[in-house]
């Protein structure tokens, strides 16, 4: 509740000059909802005990932005607001949601579930968290918790598919990322998987390119792509394809942004154009 020491603000008046530290910037941890209104603007009187209701609600899920249009017409300029009461919410840094006028108090709660964690979110958040400090047990719970909740939560049905992928199952693993592709992190985790495969005396046969495959399995990655690499500039046909695959599955599981893959996915354009 606001005033009480510890406690998360829910509703805070914010201005011109306080607006990307109190809005666009909270927004990026939590949801944000301003409340654009005038003391003159009777509508506006209507909807504020609502929004401020549904904030106490929330006990801080999202912070409630009270803006006076008159007194900071910067803010209001921006956003194009020419007609209140006006209530947007923010969310990563951006507008996600709007709406304008004194809608009924059923909608504006609406509203508010459309930005505000889920059950599922929130299971889903706590699984991530046991699933990061190595709690697998607890995260696979909690996991197929957040999907009885909502059996459409992408999130929690990736996390099982790393938790069985950890424990060996790949079939599992592979079942559960499959119908989530092309999700990039459903792309990563399905190329991790495939990579796994490679693993082992006898996965892949004999030969360079069955050497490296083992090596990427084993998370030597570079090494894996300096022979892949040599396949796709010298090899036959059919190596050269299979080696580009093999690059491309290996530059999916780093992530683009990572040094290795900048460096080989330049060096293998060389080499194919």
């Amino acid at each position: 509740m606001p005033g009480e020491e510890g406690a998360v603000a829910t509703i805070v008046e914010v201005t011109d000059e306080t607006f990307v530290a109190s809005v666009i910037e909270e927004s990026k941890r939590r949801p944000v909802v301003v409340d654009f209104w005038a003391g003159w603007c009777q509508p506006c009187r209507i909807i504020a005990p609502v929004l401020e209701q549904l904030a106490e609600e929330h006990r801080g899920e999202f912070l409630l932005a009270k803006l006076d249009v008159d007194r900071n017409p910067q803010v209001s300029t921006a956003f194009r607001i020419s007609s209140i009461p006006a209530v947007i919410a923010f969310r990563d840094g951006r507008p996600v949601n709007e709406f304008v006028g004194a809608i009924p108090e059923p909608q504006i709660r609406n509203f508010i579930d459309t930005i505000v964690p889920s059950e599922a979110d929130r299971l889903t958040d706590r699984a991530r968290e046991a699933e990061g400090t190595g709690r697998t047990e607890e995260a696979e719970r909690l996991y197929r918790e957040a999907l009885a909740a909502d059996a459409s939560d992408a999130a929690a049905t990736l996390g099982l598919a790393r938790l069985a992928a950890l424990r060996g199952d790949v079939e599992e693993a592979r079942s559960l990322v499959l119908p989530l592709r092309p999700d990039p992190e459903a792309e990563r985790l399905f190329a991790a998987i495939e990579i796994s495969e490679w693993t082992g005396p006898d996965a892949n046969g004999a030969g360079p390119l069955r050497s490296a495959e083992r090596a990427a399995a084993e998370g030597r990655f570079q090494e894996a792509l300096e022979v892949f690499l040599a396949a796709v500039r010298n090899g036959s046909d059919e190596d050269r394809q299979a080696a580009r695959q093999d690059m491309l599955k290996v530059f999916s599981v780093l992530g683009e942004e990572d040094p290795v893959t900048v460096e080989y996915r330049r060096k293998l354009a060389a080499a194919l154009f």
